[in-house]
């Protein structure tokens, strides 16, 4: 846990919304897409394409 903390730390994202965004997000993510919650990929859910919707 603490590796995790300090990655996202080191990438200038806050431990806690990426860990909370991630928790909520890991269970409906394919396997093939994990990658992007890693926190060098991460964006908040927020500001995913698929609720950038027009």
């Amino acid at each position: 846990m603490a590796t995790l903390i300090m990655t996202a730390r080191l990438d200038d994202i806050d431990p806690k919304a990426w860990l909370a965004d991630v928790f909520a997000r890991i269970a409906d993510l394919p396997q093939n897409r994990l990658r992007e919650l890693l926190p060098w990929n991460w964006t908040p859910s927020a500001q995913t394409p698929s609720t950038q919707e027009a």
